[in-house]
């Protein structure tokens, strides 16, 4: 199964929380990293599973690098009636009235765009005891556990 894990991040966790998951998955998987910002939208493909994880920046925007993927999915709205994805957002409380909009917005986007969404959208927040792996490698195994499923 190809997994293309893309990340928006000012500070680098939704990175790491893409290479923990990776880590976790073990063999098996034909697996690609990339920063969300320099994927164009209308490329993603059928035979692909795609993890997203984004942090929110300022009040509930995209970070700064992968603000190009989500203006490319507002003004040329593709046809992704043919891809897979689960999202998972890295967030603040502190920041309530914005608490992980970024990762909503962007999945709104997708589903906008005919993209089918598996699982739920995940979050983390940054102001819990929590790391941000605890809540994503369990959300993660969940998402494929349900692949798997749907593939039998």
């Amino acid at each position: 199964m190809k997994l293309h894990f893309l990340h928006g991040t000012e500070t680098g966790n939704a990175e790491m929380v893409c290479e923990d998951i990776e880590a976790d998955l073990g063999g098996g998987y034909d697996v690609t990293i990339s920063n969300m910002g320099d994927v164009d939208p209308g490329t993603l493909q059928a035979d692909t599973f795609y993890f997203i994880v984004t942090s929110t920046y300022g009040n509930g925007d995209f970070p700064g690098a992968a603000v190009a993927f989500p203006d490319a999915l507002e003004a040329g709205k593709p046809d992704l009636s043919h891809v897979r994805f689960a999202i998972f957002g890295l967030g603040d409380m502190v920041f309530a009235e914005t608490f992980n909009h970024g990762s909503e917005r962007l999945m709104k986007m997708l589903i906008d765009c005919g993209a089918q969404m598996v699982g739920t959208r995940a979050m983390h927040d940054a102001s819990s005891l929590e790391m941000p792996e605890d809540t994503a490698l369990p959300w993660a195994r969940d998402v494929l556990a349900q692949l798997q499923a749907a593939a039998a």
